[in-house]
């Protein structure tokens, strides 16, 4: 067991102690606190608020497909899926 390891971490304890009052004399001296907010933080803040007020899904769209699936008449064309997937691929490279 190192001992001397122990009074290394004790000396951090044993720090002087500092009044109180004191410390809360300084902090009332201290200047107010601001806040300036950059223009991209401001344009975050705005978009931020813009989708907030969006719906997460758009019922007008998956209305009608979920009402076909219940109905069991939604069907996929083979060929407009596989167009489209290699459309998607060829994007991506």
């Amino acid at each position: 067991m190192r001992i001397d390891a122990y009074a290394q971490v004790q000396q951090i304890y044993n720090t002087p102690k500092t009044d109180k009052s004191r410390r809360n004399a300084k902090a009332n001296v201290s200047e107010a606190d601001q806040l300036e907010i950059s223009s991209i933080g401001r344009d975050y803040q705005i978009a931020k608020q813009a989708l907030s007020a969006v719906a997460d899904v758009r019922e007008d769209v998956t209305a009608p497909l979920k009402k076909s699936i219940q109905a069991g008449t939604y069907e996929v064309s083979v060929e407009k899926f596989a167009d489209k997937l290699l459309q998607k691929l060829e994007e991506m490279r």
